[in-house]
């Protein structure tokens, strides 16, 4: 009868949102497996969590079981940041197995790793490749069963002996029939998803035992850095959220007569989806939102996804972004996720302690997407709708639409309904001229205008100015006069 709890310590492994993903860090003393197809990252992934858990106090040994000598992995490895000369020296010791993994008997393969381990007493144990070794153990006749037994007996040594330990081996699927998967306790799986020319890194929990992980497939990028999981976006309570009650305060948007539209500007904390055709002027909308938020000693984030927000956006958004007002997050690449671009944009909002963020734009995001997300972007649009509100921050979006007259649209993603309030924008003809028109569709649990009144832009931004009230039809994009009676019927109503 068990009278006591048993506390199971978690290590932090030095790799960026692996812990997220494991569920609070990696238990002490655990049997792990981190396997997956030849080039995933298996022994890069390996080597960081040395570097990053190895200390005088916690040494670790790195058995290697492949032909190559140490010294060649070591010479690639080292290229990465994570790579501490000190640490090999002081808390690391490598012991190569090729002769004893050769050999046809794993017993040798076990009494050699027993020894080292008897020897040197480490707190970390790494088997690269383990794979070698069973292969090497099959080929020369022995069963599935005495493998079985191998990997059972390496188990209970090293929980015997207090060490947490890592397996690396190349296995194509975790629907395989092997003992390992079995016995270890937890089971990281490295995969790579190949679609045309994008090629994505998704790391998958399978199984750690005694802990909640993260299910599912989650990005991660390889760098000079190593590598950085992406966890998926979490919404973060606010101190200000969570303390906040009643009618919230509203936001200029850097426009007068847009804030009247809003019934008094845009409230504390919603997200705004500013939708309309090209050239429209849904980005000098944005710009002006964060210059008003910069007035007022706001600091804004822009997620610039088409254009450079430093280059494109004018010299004031340019200088408002060099001063720190106003943070940046933009990408060349093309095979992102919508986890690692939320990661990103959560960082620089919790680092700036951000108030108003613009999302320039959600077509450009969805470009910027390998294709492998995007069918799920919807539901990854609105996961990141919900993490951004929970810091208690404003959130403009601009989304492009193609202008069809006869087809209203407010965005087409389909995140209109995941949306607080949202702005349309759209083109139309008034006596052979290009006008602008935009209404306000929505604004969740406020009074708004209903009128769509005509714009222009010119070098100040844009200059609402009234209705047309003397139009109809101005959705279809060809409005016309209204006759003399309709006139009379809708001033008396």
């Amino acid at each position: 009868m068990i009278s006591k709890k048993v506390i199971i310590n978690r290590l932090y492994t030095g790799v960026p949102g692996l812990d997220e993903v494991l569920g609070g860090g990696l238990p002490e003393h655990s049997f792990n497996l981190i396997a997956g197809a030849p080039g995933s990252g298996k022994t890069t992934l390996a080597h960081q969590l040395m570097f990053g858990l190895a200390t005088p106090d916690r040494p670790a040994i790195y058995f290697t079981a492949l032909d190559e000598p140490p010294s060649k992995m070591l010479r690639y490895q080292q290229q990465f940041d994570f790579f501490n000369l000190d640490t090999l020296n002081r808390s690391i010791r490598l012991v190569n197995l090729a002769d004893d993994s050769g050999a046809d008997n794993l017993e040798k393969v076990l009494a050699r790793i027993e020894s080292e381990v008897e020897a040197h007493n480490p707190a970390l144990v790494f088997v690269d490749s383990f794979r070698s070794v069973a292969i090497a153990s099959q080929n020369n006749g022995n069963s599935l069963m005495s493998l079985q037994l191998f990997v059972q007996k390496l188990a209970m040594l090293m929980a015997s002996w207090q060490a947490t330990t890592f397996l690396i081996g190349e296995y194509l699927s975790e629907n395989e029939m092997n003992p390992i998967f079995t016995v270890a306790d937890g089971l990281i799986w490295l995969h790579q998803s190949v679609h045309r020319n994008s090629v994505v890194r998704k790391l998958e929990i399978s199984k750690m035992r005694g802990q909640p992980s993260l299910p599912g497939l989650h990005t991660f990028r390889m760098s000079q850095a190593g590598i950085r999981v992406f966890a998926p976006a979490a919404p973060i309570i606010s101190a200000l959220t969570s303390q906040t009650s009643g009618t919230p305060t509203r936001l200029s948007m850097g426009n007068k007569d847009l804030d009247e539209m809003l019934g008094g500007g845009l409230p504390s904390g919603y997200s705004l989806l500013v939708a309309g055709p090209s050239g429209s002027g849904k980005s000098i909308m944005a710009e002006a939102f964060l210059r008003e938020g910069a007035l007022r000693g706001e600091i804004g984030v822009i997620a610039a996804f088409e254009q450079r927000a430093d280059r494109s956006h004018g010299a004031e958004i340019s200088e408002l972004i060099s001063t720190g007002k106003v943070g940046l997050i933009h990408t060349q690449s093309f095979d992102l996720s919508v986890d690692e671009i939320a990661t990103s944009l959560m960082e620089e909002v919790q680092r700036l302690g951000a108030k108003r963020v613009v999302i320039d734009s959600i077509s450009g995001f969805e470009l910027a997407l390998a294709p492998t997300f995007r069918e799920d972007f919807r539901e990854a649009l609105s996961r990141l709708f919900t993490a951004l509100s929970g810091t208690g921050a404003t959130v403009l979006m601009t989304a492009e639409l193609e202008d069809r007259y006869q087809d209203l649209r407010f965005s087409p993603y389909g995140s209109a309904s995941s949306t607080d309030a949202i702005i349309v924008q759209r083109y139309i003809e008034v006596e052979s001229q290009l006008q602008r028109v935009l209404a306000v569709v929505k604004v969740r649990g406020s009074a708004h205008s209903n009128d769509l009144r005509v714009y222009h832009i010119d070098d100040a931004g844009l200059q609402i100015g009234t209705r047309l009230a003397d139009h109809e039809g101005l959705l279809g994009g060809r409005p016309t006069l209204r006759t003399h009676a309709s006139s009379e019927a809708s001033a008396s109503a």
